[in-house]
């Protein structure tokens, strides 16, 4: 066992997070809690993760869910890729491996959604395994550890962590090592203003020594984000509101979202040619913006009651819907902001 790994889980068994509520063996629970943790904290998630165990409380009930109510759950917590992949891989979890999480990181990877860094953290958790971790967090703590240059996101540098995470790892006291990197990255070596003077290993600890922990790891290399805008018709009818799914793939993929035009003077054609409807708009009301991971989206709420219905067809993806109705939907959190609201 390498002195790194040594004090880190002799820090750990003190110092450390003991009261997640993911913290068990069972695998469905660290999965879950594995998925909603990417990019997402610690705080926001607890909340989601919970009433998301009190609808789907095992892999059987999440895979025999529709979308729609997979979606509904996770509406809030963002990045909704996340929650279709959850949902594909609970239904491989059952079809290929008969409802048992397989045990090795190798086939832990191979269900959607899940990387080398989850799979590896799922497998020590739940199995013991003696696999390394790599997610944000661990990236930050062991690039200031070593002192590695350069941005982590880079094929060159990330091999040399994963091969240091390797390197480091203990013979025993695999589920309680691999927290205590999770933990400090969380609690100790933060990002910004990192704790030092409270951490297991400062002694030897490159960054520290150089005055480099806000240098390291490397950041990546700004770019200007893109800027986007949409139009989003709040249209009633009888006191119910139109409602469209989106695709299955893209932005907002498989969620209930408002129906979208390319500018307020093109509302109302727009409204007739796709959904046969004669809508009397009011003014637009103030624009708000949602930035997104690659661009922000100024979005522009457009009410408008229908005056007359010549043909909207009834299909799947469209639906008249109350504001109670809406809400438990799965929508995005601009859509839901703006029907909670009431605003436009």
């Amino acid at each position: 066992m390498s002195d790194f790994s040594q004090r880190l889980i002799a820090w750990q068994a003190i110092h450390g997070r003991h009261n997640l509520p993911w913290q068990v063996s069972d695998p469905y629970k660290v999965w879950l809690s594995e998925i909603m943790l990417q990019q997402t904290q610690v705080v926001t998630v607890i909340p989601y993760y919970q009433q998301f165990l009190e609808r789907f409380p095992d892999v059987a009930s999440l895979a025999s869910a529709s979308s729609d109510d997979v979606l509904a759950r996770w509406s809030g917590l963002g990045y909704y890729s996340r929650a279709r992949n959850l949902h594909k891989a609970a239904q491989m979890v059952m079809a290929r491996f008969g409802g048992e999480f397989p045990r090795t990181p190798e086939l832990l990877a191979e269900l959607p959604g899940v990387g080398p860094s989850t799979a590896a953290a799922i497998a020590a958790f739940s199995f013991g395994a003696h696999a390394a971790i790599l997610d944000g967090n661990v990236k930050r703590v062991l690039a200031r550890w070593a002192g590695i240059s350069g941005y982590p996101g880079t094929k060159l540098v990330e091999r040399e962590l994963w091969q240091l995470a390797a390197t480091l790892l203990p013979d025993q006291e695999i589920e309680r090592y691999t927290q205590s990197l999770m933990d400090m990255g969380a609690t100790i070596c933060t990002p910004k203003k990192p704790a030092c003077i409270t951490c297991p290993v400062f002694d030897d600890c490159i960054a520290r020594q150089q005055g480099r922990q806000a240098e390291l790891p490397t950041p990546k290399p700004k770019k200007v984000s893109p800027e986007r805008q949409t139009v989003l018709m709040m249209i009633t009818r009888n006191g119910k509101l139109l409602l469209e799914r989106r695709p299955p793939t893209g932005i907002w993929g498989g969620l209930w979202s408002l129906p979208e035009s390319t500018s307020t003077l093109e509302a109302s054609a727009s409204c007739s040619q796709r959904y046969g409807l004669d809508v009397e708009f009011d003014s637009a009301a103030e624009d708000f913006v949602h930035v997104f991971t690659h661009f922000r989206l100024t979005i522009t709420p457009l009410p408008g009651n229908v005056i007359s219905q010549t043909a909207l067809t009834h299909e799947d993806h469209l639906g008249w819907f109350s504001k109670a109705e809406a809400l438990e939907l799965g929508l995005p959190t601009p859509v839901r902001k703006l029907i909670t609201s009431g605003r436009g």
